[in-house]
């Protein structure tokens, strides 16, 4: 059984377009984890790696469409 990419989450496919590193994944999901932990606004990992400088914001779009495709 495969997983489809539209089963996927965002930051796996960034990953496997090659757009994002593990690393660069593991810092946006940590900093995710300690905003919702102190009870701060939720963002999504999309919208961190952006503004981490990891993503641009053509390469969520494509990320977003992708995930969106019907195989």
């Amino acid at each position: 059984m495969t997983i489809e990419v539209r089963d996927k989450r965002f930051g796996v496919v960034a990953v496997e377009k090659g757009f994002i590193t593990k690393e660069q994944l593991f810092d946006a999901l940590r900093i995710q984890v300690e905003e919702n932990l102190s009870d701060r606004p939720h963002r999504l990992i999309g919208h961190i790696l952006i503004r981490l400088g990891h993503l641009s914001h053509e390469q969520a779009d494509e990320v977003l469409i992708a995930m969106r495709k019907k195989d």
